[in-house]
C-alpha cells in the first residue's frame, strides 16, 4: 500500500499521514452484503455509561465478511474496497452462480484474479485450504481454531502467521506476536498476508479525526484526584507510581492468564521466548 503525507496547509494537515488507497477500486459497497450497525455510545441496556471514551462518530454500515470460505468453486475478484469496521481492505468475490461474498483482501490480490477454497486447491494467494495440504513456510491469515468454525486468528491489517511444522494432528504456527502455537491440522487458513500493512504508520493529524471515529478524549489517571484514581493526587506533577487501572490492577508485569488453562499444552513457546510446561 502507499501512504500520503499531506501538505501543511492547515494545522490539522501538518502532521497528517493518511492512506493513499491505491489498491481500493470503488467506494460503493455491495448493497446485499451490508447491514445496519447499531451503536451504544458506551451505554448498557439501562442507559448507564458503562464504557467511557466512546460516542459520536460517523455512521457506519457493517460489511458481512465470509470468514468460513466454505463455498466450493472458483470466484472472481470484482473489487477491492475500504471497510470502516476493520483495518484491512476487503475484496468482493463473485462465483459462477452469481453469488457474491466479501473476504479479507490479502496483499497482492488484484481485480480479475481467481480464487477458490477446498481441500485440493493450490496454495496460492487468496485460496483457502486445510493446513494439512500446505507446504512448510507458507504465510497464512484468517486461521480457524476449530475445523469449520471460520477464521479467528491473524485478521488485522498486515498480519500473518507462518506454518513452521506439522506434528501428527497439529500444525505448528509462528503467530504474529512471535508465539509458537499448535492448531489442529485440519483447520483451514487463507494463503497470504492481510492487506493494508502500512496501517500502523498512519497519523491522525488532529484530535477531531478521532472524534469522527467515535473515540472521545481519554483522561490520564495522574491528572485525576485520589478519590477518582489510584494514581491521582500528590503535590505538583506527581508521577503516580507504578501504572495501574482505575480499580487498582497493575498494567505491567501482572500475570493475568489463568493458571493451568486448557490451551497451555498447545503453546510451545511464548512471544518472549519462555516455555510453558505441559499441565
Amino acid at each position: 500500500m502507499a501512504l500520503r503525507k499531506f501538505k501543511p496547509i492547515t494545522a490539522g494537515t501538518r502532521w497528517r499521514i493518511g492512506n493513499a488507497y491505491a489498491e481500493v477500486t470503488t467506494n460503493v459497497p455491495e448493497k446485499t452484503l451490508v447491514e445496519p450497525k447499531p451503536r451504544t455510545g458506551g451505554r448498557n441496556s439501562s442507559g448507564h455509561l458503562s464504557m467511557r471514551y466512546r460516542g459520536g462518530g460517523h455512521k457506519k454500515k457493517y460489511r458481512i465478511i465470509d470468514f468460513k470460505r466454505n463455498k466450493a468453486g472458483v470466484a472472481e475478484v470484482m473489487t477491492i474496497e475500504y471497510d470502516p469496521n476493520r483495518t484491512a481492505f476487503i475484496a468482493l468475490l463473485q462465483y459462477a452462480d452469481g453469488e457474491k461474498r466479501y473476504i479479507l483482501a490479502p496483499q497482492g490480490l488484484q481485480v480479475g484474479a481467481k480464487v477458490e477454497s477446498g481441500k485440493d486447491v493450490a496454495p496460492e494467494v487468496g485460496n483457502t485450504l486445510p493446513m494439512r495440504n500446505m507446504p512448510l513456510g507458507t504465510n497464512v491469515h484468517n486461521i480457524e481454531m476449530q475445523p469449520g468454525q471460520g477464521g479467528k486468528l491473524a485478521r488485522s491489517a498486515g498480519s500473518s502467521a507462518q506454518l513452521s511444522n506439522k506434528e501428527d494432528r497439529y500444525a505448528v504456527l509462528k503467530m504474529p506476536s512471535g508465539e509458537l502455537r499448535k492448531i489442529l491440522i485440519d483447520c483451514c487458513a487463507t494463503v497470504g498476508v492481510v492487506s493494508n500493512s502500512d496501517h500502523s504508520l498512519q497519523s491522525m493529524g488532529k484530535a477531531g479525526r478521532n472524534r469522527w471515529r467515535g473515540i472521545k478524549p481519554r483522561n490520564r489517571g495522574v491528572a485525576m484526584n485520589p478519590v477518582d484514581h489510584p494514581m491521582g493526587g500528590g503535590e505538583g506533577k506527581a508521577s503516580g507510581g507504578q501504572p495501574r487501572s482505575r480499580n487498582g490492577q497493575y498494567s505491567r508485569g501482572l500475570k493475568t492468564r489463568t493458571v493451568g488453562k486448557s490451551s497451555d499444552k498447545l503453546i510451545i513457546q511464548r512471544k518472549n521466548g519462555s516455555k510453558i510446561g505441559n499441565k
